[in-house]
C-alpha cells in the first residue's frame, strides 16, 4: 500500500519464533499411522485410479518408524523465523539478511501444496551468493511468509479469505513490519497471483517481479468453472493435441473440483487420517513434478514427509482447501484500468513441462511490463524446489542493478 492509502492494515511487531512441534502431536500422529486402513488396491501398478497403495503403505510404515522429524525441525530452525499479526491473521515468516553490500529485499510467495520450505534451497545461494560461488552485489534480503492458513500461519479464525488480499498483507508486512520502502517479489503456484497482484495494485512498492514455472493472469479465476481454465485454457482444436491436452489435464486438474465446490467435505476425511492427506499430496508432487512417475527422483521421502508433516501438525488442510473455494466465490476485481494490467518490470522463468501442451505464452508481453523471459527444459510445478539454481540464477541477473 502507498502512504496515501487510509485502509492500511494493522499489524504487530515481529517475534521470533521456533518451530517445535508437541511430543503429544507427534505421538497422535504415530498413534494414527499404526492404525492406518488402506483401501484396496487393485490393477493399479501404472497409477491409473490414483495413487499406488503399495507406494502408500511403504511411505505410511516409513513415516510412523523410520523419519525423523526432530532432524527436520533442526533444519529449519537454522534461519530465523518470526511471526507477527497482519489485518487479525498469524503470519509466519522466514527472514534473512543477505550478506552483501546492499542487499535487495525479496519475498518468495509459495503455492499448494507447498509450504514455505519449498524455497530452502534458495535461501543460502540468494542471501550469500559469495559462498555459493556468486557475487556479493548479488545478494538479497530473504523472506519467505507462509500463506495464511498454510502451516505456522495458523490457526486461520475466518473464511472469505482470497489469494489476492495476500498481496495487501505482504505490502504491509515488507514496509510497516520490515522496513522495506520497496522490494523484489517472486512467486511460483499460487505464489504467482500473489506476486501479479502485487505488481498490479502496488508497482510503486515494487523494484521487480519474477515468476516460476509460469505466470497466469489475475482474472483466471472469474469464471463458472474454473477447473477447465485455472491449469489449462483451451482445449487445442486438432485431435492430436487433444489426446495429449487431455492426458495433462487429466494430471493437473483432479484437486480442483473437490477444493472448489466440497472443500470442507474433503477436509473431514483427510484431517482425520494423515495416511489420507500423505496420498492427496503425494498425488499432486507426483503429477505435477518432472519425475517421469518416480517421484523420488525429484523428492526424497524425508523431503515429502516434512511437507505432509506440516500440514498435519498445524490443521492447515482445510484453510488451504477453501482458499480455492473462495477465490472462485468472489474473483478477482482490478484496482485501475492502466496498461499494462502488472505494471512492475517483470521477468518470467517459463518450466516448459508445466506449460500445457501447445501452449502459447505471448499474451504475457501485454500484460505485463516484461523484460525477460527464459525456458527451462528440466523441471516442472515446483521449480524452485525442482530446478533450485536455474531459478536462483534467473533471480538475480533479473535484479542486478535494481534497486
Amino acid at each position: 500500500m502507498s502512504d496515501s492509502h487510509t485502509d492500511r492494515l494493522s499489524a504487530t511487531a515481529a517475534r521470533p519464533f521456533t518451530i517445535e512441534l508437541s511430543d503429544q502431536v507427534l505421538d497422535d500422529l504415530r498413534l494414527r499411522l499404526s492404525h492406518t486402513r488402506l483401501a484396496p488396491d487393485i490393477a493399479n501398478e501404472d497409477w491409473s485410479y490414483g495413487v499406488r497403495g503399495s507406494y502408500l503403505d511403504d511411505l505410511v510404515r516409513y513415516w510412523r518408524d523410520g523419519f525423523d522429524w526432530r532432524a527436520q525441525e533442526r533444519k529449519m530452525n537454522e534461519f530465523p523465523h518470526f511471526r507477527t499479526t497482519i489485518d487479525g491473521l498469524p503470519i509466519h515468516f522466514v527472514h534473512v539478511r543477505g550478506k552483501g553490500p546492499d542487499p535487495t529485499p525479496l519475498v518468495l510467495t509459495h503455492g499448494w501444496p507447498w509450504t514455505f520450505w519449498d524455497f530452502h534451497k534458495l535461501i543460502g545461494p540468494l542471501a550469500d551468493p559469495v559462498s555459493y560461488g556468486g557475487a556479493a552485489e548479488d545478494s538479497f534480503d530473504v523472506v519467505i511468509p507462509s500463506l495464511p492458513g498454510f502451516g505456522f500461519s495458523n490457526p486461520l479464525k475466518r473464511a472469505g479469505l482470497t489469494i489476492w488480499q495476500v498481496a495487501d498483507i505482504w505490502v504491509t508486512l515488507m514496509r510497516d513490519v520490515l522496513g522495506y520502502k520497496r522490494f523484489g517479489a517472486h512467486g511460483g503456484d499460487y505464489g504467482v497471483m500473489v506476486t501479479a497482484q502485487l505488481g498490479h495494485k502496488f508497482p510503486e512498492h515494487l523494484i521487480g517481479l519474477h515468476f516460476a514455472p509460469r505466470p497466469l493472469p489475475l482474472h483466471v479465476w472469474n469464471t463458472d468453472r474454473p477447473w477447465a481454465e485455472v491449469f489449462s485454457g483451451t482445449l487445442p482444436d486438432g485431435v492430436g493435441e487433444r489426446a495429449t491436452f487431455i492426458e495433462y489435464e487429466r494430471r493437473k486438474v483432479g484437486h480442483l473440483v473437490a477444493h472448489v465446490l466440497n472443500p470442507q467435505t474433503l477436509a473431514y476425511a483427510l484431517h482425520d487420517s494423515p495416511a489420507g492427506l500423505a496420498a492427496w499430496l503425494l498425488e499432486r508432487r507426483r503429477s505435477w513434478s518432472d519425475c517421469h512417475g518416480d517421484v523420488e527422483t525429484v523428492f526424497t521421502r524425508d523431503e515429502l514427509l516434512t511437507s505432509f508433516t506440516i500440514y498435519w501438525a498445524t490443521e492447515s488442510f482445510v484453510h488451504t482447501a477453501r482458499l480455492y473455494h473462495d477465490n472462485a466465490r468472489y474473483g478477482w476485481q482490478p484496482s485501475h484500468e492502466r496498461r499494462p494490467v502488472v505494471e512492475a518490470p517483470t521477468a518470467v522463468t517459463l518450466f516448459r513441462n508445466d506449460l500445457p501442451p501447445g501452449a502459447k505464452m505471448d499474451w504475457m508481453s501485454s500484460y505485463f511490463n516484461l523484460q525477460a523471459v527464459t525456458e527451462s527444459p528440466t523441471g516442472g510445478h515446483f521449480a524452485a524446489a525442482e530446478e533450485p539454481d536455474r531459478v536462483v540464477e534467473d533471480i538475480r541477473t533479473f535484479f542486478r542493478g535494481r534497486h
